[in-house]
Order: structure tokens, then sequence, then C-alpha cells
């Protein structure tokens, strides 16, 4: 009886443990747990940890009053949604968005407007003609850098004019930004949230630079704005977890996180380039972008191709993948999102293998 292949997994957005700093965590917990074990083992407010707070705030060029810290950049969209999005609320969303964001949304009731996504970032002729038609948006949920899940990046001039339209019509704009320091390649790009007046409200997480377990994420907005969150993130959980907010303020100021994130860099680097390259020699029919960072590569087959059918191949094959389905608002079935942060180069090439097998067999 043949033996079953080896699991590798393509779904997951995570980096691999041999790519996380474990030594440097656990310096940090011995530092923060040394140093305050006041302020990591009690109860805190629902700003978060102050003094990572502060951190954030000097990194972003802000009061720490527009700074919320909390637990994974999940939480930060489910408060800012939550104060933001009322039943009935039009909604701007890419099309394909994170699918998380996407039910969160539904949940709230909001009317999502889906504009496409092209490979330099959100259409604004697609946000532009959503305005035009009548629609006035409670939000714009934008992820700009190294698109979860088609990891495209925004490009400068798109940021600057969406930022212009954004104040011109009135309306906010997300900037959901998890993934901006895992760029790889090319030049970074200045965030929306730099070059507005209010008109945007700014999110990231430590979860993928530091490490996935740690939950620590936040949000940057108006005083006014951090308020209302605030008092949300009050009534739901009284504070956030101080012990992981601890740990990663030891972390990111004691020169440890510069470091993680050029050794996270440095694995994605070469497990893209990996990835990219099998797929042009075994499925050179399929489209896709070669990502300047992050952890995710969207593909697209031929149009008429059963996304359903070849997601039971591939999972016949030891194979997990994420139907592209589960990122649309539509009926569109001939993506998928390969994730290629937590498989080594080796995995990634018999991964690929196993995909175009998945496919042929169709």
């Amino acid at each position: 009886m043949a033996a079953e292949p080896a699991p590798i997994s393509f779904a997951r957005g995570a980096p691999s443990l041999d790519i996380i700093d474990v030594d440097g965590l656990k310096a940090a917990a011995d530092r923060a747990f040394t140093d305050d074990p006041a302020g990591s083992f009690a109860y805190g407010t629902s700003v978060g940890y102050l003094p990572l707070r502060a951190w954030i705030a000097e990194r972003h060029g802000v009061a720490e009053n527009q700074v919320l810290v909390t637990n994974g950049s999940m939480q930060a969209d489910a408060f800012l949604f939550e104060t933001l999005v009322s039943d009935g609320d039009a909604v701007i969303v890419e099309r394909p968005s994170y699918d998380r964001t996407l039910g969160s949304l539904r949940a709230l009731g909001a009317d999502l407007h889906a504009v496409d996504i092209e490979p330099d970032g959100v259409s604004v002729d697609g946000v532009r003609a959503v305005l035009d038609s009548g629609v006035t948006p409670a939000l714009a949920h934008l992820i700009p850098n190294f698109h979860n899940p088609a990891g495209y990046t925004l490009s400068a001039d798109k940021r600057a004019e969406l930022v212009r339209l954004a104040r011109d019509r009135s309306f906010t704009i997300f900037e959901d930004d998890p993934y901006v320091e895992l760029r790889f390649t090319g030049e970074r790009l200045p965030t929306m949230f730099e070059q507005s007046d209010g008109e945007v409200v700014y999110a990231s997480s430590f979860s993928k630079t530091v490490c996935p377990g740690i939950r620590v994420g936040y949000l940057v907005g108006s005083t006014e704005l951090i308020g209302k969150v605030a008092a949300l993130a009050t009534s739901t959980y009284i504070s956030p977890s101080m012990v992981s907010q601890s740990i990663v303020n030891s972390f990111v100021r004691s020169g440890s996180y510069e470091a993680s994130i050029e050794t996270v860099k440095t694995a994605l680097a070469e497990r893209a380039r990996v990835l990219a390259e099998g797929l042009r020699a075994e499925l050179p029919e399929v489209q896709f972008v070669d990502p300047e960072g992050g952890y995710f590569l969207w593909l697209t087959f031929p149009e008429g191709t059963d996304g359903d059918a070849l997601f039971d191949a591939c999972t016949a094959r030891g194979l997990a993948v994420v139907k592209g389905s589960d990122f649309l608002l539509d009926d569109a079935k001939h993506h998928l999102r390969l994730a290629y942060s937590g498989v080594t180069p080796s995995q990634i090439s018999e991964g690929v293998t196993r995909l175009a097998e998945a496919y042929r067999s169709l």
C-alpha cells in the first residue's frame, strides 16, 4: 500500500518557526517581566500597554492619544468597523479582499461595493465610479502593501490620488497594512495615512514581523476616533493582553525587531522566487504577479477552471490551498491563493508539482 504524501500547506499566511526569533523573544520576555512586572501582569487600559503605545506613536509621528494597541490587527479592524459602519452603510472593498474582513462587514449588515484590483493596486477609476453612482461610503477598506490575498502593491500615484478623492468626496479610507515591513524588493512607499489630513485610519500588526502567536496589532487615527474605539474596547475586554504587549515593547526597543524583519524578508524573498519559477515552469498557462513582499501570491487559471474541483484534487495530493472564491463576492472560481511564508523552498517545489498534477487531472 502506497504511503500518503507528506502534507504541504500553501494555506496559512504565517512565517514558519525556523524564521521566528525564538531566542530574542525569550530574552524580551525576561526583560519585560523583570523590568515591569506590575505593568506586564496587571489589567491595563483599553488603549494598550503604554510604553508600546508611545513607541508606535513616535514611529508614526503622531500623538500617543492617536494610537490604540489591540489583540492583533483583526481586533483593531473589528473595533473600527463597529465604530464606523452601521447596518445598510455602503463600504468599498477590493476585489478580491481578505475573507475575514468581508465576513466582518457582512455581519454588520454593510452594503459592500467591490472594486477590482489591478497589478498596481485597486482601480481608482473603479472607486470613482462607485462614488459617481451616488454611493456615499462610510468606509473604503484597502490593503496597500503585498495584498492579502492578491499579493499586489498599491502604487505611489494611486495612493496620493485616493487620498485626494477621499478628501474631496468626504469618505474615510481604512489603510489595513499588516505586511508593510515585509518588502523584499523595490522601494518603500509612503502610506496614505502620512499624506492625509484625517481622511485615513491606519492599522498594522506585529503578528507578521515578530510572531503570529504574539497577537498584537494597533490602530492610528484621529484623537476623536481613537477615543471612541477605546470606549468600545473598554466595554469589550477591559484591556488587551499586557503580557504580549510588554514582550513586544521589549523586543522592538532592543534592536531585535529590525534583525527579525531582515531574517523574515530574506526567507520570504527566496520562497517567493522559488514559487514563481516553479509556476512558470510547470503551469505556464496560469497568470500571477510577482510579489514585492509579504506572504501571498494570487493565481488566475483559465476561465472555466472549476476551482472547487481543483481544491479537491489538491487535497487528495496532500496539498492545502485556499479557494480564490473565499475572497470574492461573486461566483468566479478560477483563482487560488498561495501562501509561501510557512513552507521551505523544497516544500514549495514539491507543492508546485502537486498543484500542476492536480490541475492536469481536471
